[in-house]
């Protein structure tokens, strides 16, 4: 009886664990295929973050503020730019349990979204 209590208990903290909110913070580096001047890279990462609805904010050439506030979640991104590679940077969240360089799951998908979203867009101006 007391190993099969035993074993439920293992097996109720290993799906919970599975089951972690929080991960690393994903900070992305990406290089560009491709020439584009400056004003096509910001079209690009503009466009993409407004079809996300972060709000996007040219700050300084070559820098863009991104933020995204869901259901009482916020994040504030930085993107840095130039014509051949972006990064996008993590700066700062409210209830994304943000610690330990970790983050709520749901952040990095959605910075990988923008950045899959800043690629079509990139794609797209190539063929005009």
């Amino acid at each position: 009886m007391k190993n099969r209590y035993l074993i439920a208990v293992i097996v109720a903290v290993a799906s919970l664990a599975g089951c972690a909110r929080t991960a690393p913070i994903n900070n992305i580096d990406q290089p560009v295929i491709g020439h584009y001047s400056d004003n096509q890279m910001r079209q690009a990462i503009v466009e993409a973050g407004i079809t996300r609805h972060w709000v996007m904010t040219p700050v300084a050439p070559g820098v863009i503020n991104g933020r995204l506030a869901q259901r009482g979640h916020v994040a504030n991104i930085r993107i840095d730019y130039t014509p051949s590679r972006y990064s996008i940077h993590y700066v700062s969240s409210e209830n994304l349990l943000a610690a330990d360089n970790e983050i709520h799951r749901n952040y990095n998908n959605w910075v990988t979204a923008l950045n899959q979203d800043i690629q079509v867009r990139l794609s797209a101006q190539q063929l005009k």
